[in-house]
């Protein structure tokens, strides 16, 4: 037992402490957290403004009405949503690497982007159901209390609408999280690249995988608790 206690100090040192890899560990979670935090407010942004055209739609074509522009932009979000949700996000970094932004040397920029854009697709359909669940009746009272329908959105319909679709916004950011472990196949340095380098180094799989998985987790922890904090204070708005 002692000489495994002693291997695995050996290997910590040697997979943490040597060379100072911590400090790149740092760098790399670093460029993690600022893929994600970007991408998210890309995708929020995103998934909010096509929610917000295809539930207009369908209340428009529940009460028989017609608007050919809104009709072309339903068109254009329906089309976004089954092509980014139809392909895996690997592939769409790809393509916006080596296709879209084939000119750009900015991989942070690609990378940003790409998860944005796919975060956004299933964000979209997320909060799209929640304002499909508010009672018509809210619309029809922001109405008529002299607010447009903009402004009906933003101060009545998606404040209800949040609180129903938190959980589920929820594990579409802790996705986004771990999916940003494959930015590495474009040459960034995040914290899984970190990892593959120094097992390249030192020939020591276990110490570095093992590390940024349990770094992963403890994210995805705190995440996952600032996410219930935030229900239970939703919640206990509404006594």
């Amino acid at each position: 037992m002692s000489k495994w206690f002693a291997s695995l100090q050996a290997d910590f040192e040697q997979t943490f402490i040597a060379a100072d890899r911590w400090k790149s560990l740092i760098k790399g979670l670093g460029v993690t957290l600022e893929i994600t935090l970007l991408a998210l407010l890309i995708g929020v942004m995103l998934g909010v403004l096509v929610a917000v055209i295809r539930s207009s739609y369908d209340q428009m074509a529940a009460q028989k009405k017609s608007n050919g522009l809104l009709s072309v932009l339903n068109g254009l979000c329906k089309l976004y949503l089954t092509v980014i949700r139809g392909t895996p996000v690997m592939v769409q970094l790809l393509i916006m690497y080596f296709v879209i932004l084939a000119n750009s040397t900015n991989t942070v920029l690609t990378a940003v982007l790409t998860f944005g854009i796919n975060t956004g697709a299933y964000v979209a359909e997320i909060v799209r159901s929640g304002i499909m669940s508010i009672d018509a009746g809210q619309m029809e009272a922001g109405r008529s209390l002299g607010l447009n329908y903009v402004q009906t959105m933003w101060h009545i319909i998606i404040p209800q609408a949040v609180k129903n679709i938190l959980p589920a916004l929820g594990n579409e950011f802790i996705a986004l999280l771990k999916e940003t472990s494959i930015v590495n196949v474009i040459g960034m340095k995040d914290i899984t690249k970190w990892a593959i380098n120094v097992q390249g180094r030192t020939y020591q799989a276990f110490m570095p995988f093992i590390g940024i998985a349990l770094v992963y987790l403890v994210m995805v922890i705190i995440l996952s608790k600032l996410v219930n904090l935030l229900e239970r204070r939703l919640r206990s708005s509404e006594r």
